[in-house]
């Protein structure tokens, strides 16, 4: 198969089951982050700049025409393979939450800012959501040329260049005090100073906290055991559908809103390794967190 050609790919339907899905999130990850790859080399990205890029919600929120691209091809793939599945996507929208029947939610490339500067950490994010439920995700960390994939109540995994694979498991700190924590800020300037206040005063309770830049690839690293903990604000459902998943079906405990929470509701998506999620919500909750960020006053 090409990124060019989904036609190609198309033997058989993928069936129902999670298994199944996770197998056909893993081939719509795989395929956008290969398209990735090349169009970054192709457009010659780098220094914050590509040709077509544009911005969104503010002037530093990007758009490049390779999320698009990416976007593309997966609902032309998806079209091919389950011609009856609808797609929820960051790029091009559709179909909002439903009850019956599969959605896919898809972000094309998380970490966009990342990908124009040459920051190694953009991913794809891929989710099924069966019948109201997210059952499936996968997540290609493109420059790593590595997919963290999952199904619910079947584990989750971690697949490397060589297609060789190993399961996941999220660490075990003592305690919050020794643990790295992961987050990320809003692109609004408001919600931002709220975000840097609370991280300010959460840093003393920590070992230490990580930006990386993609919500998606966050939690598959809590996933790994390569952080202790996650917390974000004001996240919209295709950067976290997945990664949640993935840090779920890896040991971690996972908050996160209704599925039809969008960013403007700020509210809370945080996971922890199970030895340390009761501090950590604790440490969150008396600083007002669990709460969505539009109430927290700062």
């Amino acid at each position: 198969m090409t990124v060019n050609d989904p036609e190609a790919a198309h033997t058989s339907d993928y069936a129902d089951a999670p298994a199944d899905l996770r197998a056909m999130a893993v081939l719509l990850a795989s395929a956008a982050a290969d398209h990735i790859r090349v169009r970054r080399r192709e457009l010659g990205v780098g220094g914050g700049r590509a040709e077509g890029t544009d911005v969104k919600s503010s002037r530093v929120d990007p758009v490049t025409v390779v999320d698009r691209e990416s976007e593309d091809l997966i609902r032309r793939l998806v079209a091919s393979l389950r011609p009856g599945d609808v797609v929820f996507g960051e790029e091009a929208g559709g179909a909002g939450a439903r009850a019956e029947g599969v959605r896919w939610i898809v972000d094309p490339i998380d970490g966009t800012v990342n990908f124009l500067y040459g920051i190694p950490a953009y991913g794809v994010s891929i989710a099924c959501e069966k019948d109201g439920r997210i059952v499936a995700g996968a997540v290609a960390d493109v420059a790593g040329s590595r997919i963290f994939h999952a199904a619910k109540g079947g584990g989750a995994v971690m697949r490397d260049a060589s297609g060789r694979e190993e399961p996941l498991s999220c660490s075990a700190p003592t305690d919050l005090g020794v643990s790295l924590v992961a987050t990320g800020f809003a692109y609004a300037a408001q919600r931002r100073a709220a975000q840097g206040g609370l991280v300010a005063d959460l840093l003393a309770d920590v070992r230490d906290i990580r930006r990386i830049g993609s919500a998606a690839l966050d939690l598959c690293l809590l996933a790994a055991g390569a952080v202790d903990c996650y917390y974000e604000h004001g996240l919209n459902l295709w950067d976290w559908a997945a990664g949640a998943l993935i840090a779920e079906e890896a040991g971690a405990v996972v908050k996160r809103p209704a599925t039809e929470a969008g960013s403007a509701d700020g509210e809370l998506v945080a996971a922890a390794a199970p030895t340390v999620a009761e501090e950590f919500f604790a440490a969150l909750q008396s600083r007002g967190a669990l709460e969505s960020i539009n109430t927290l006053g700062r």
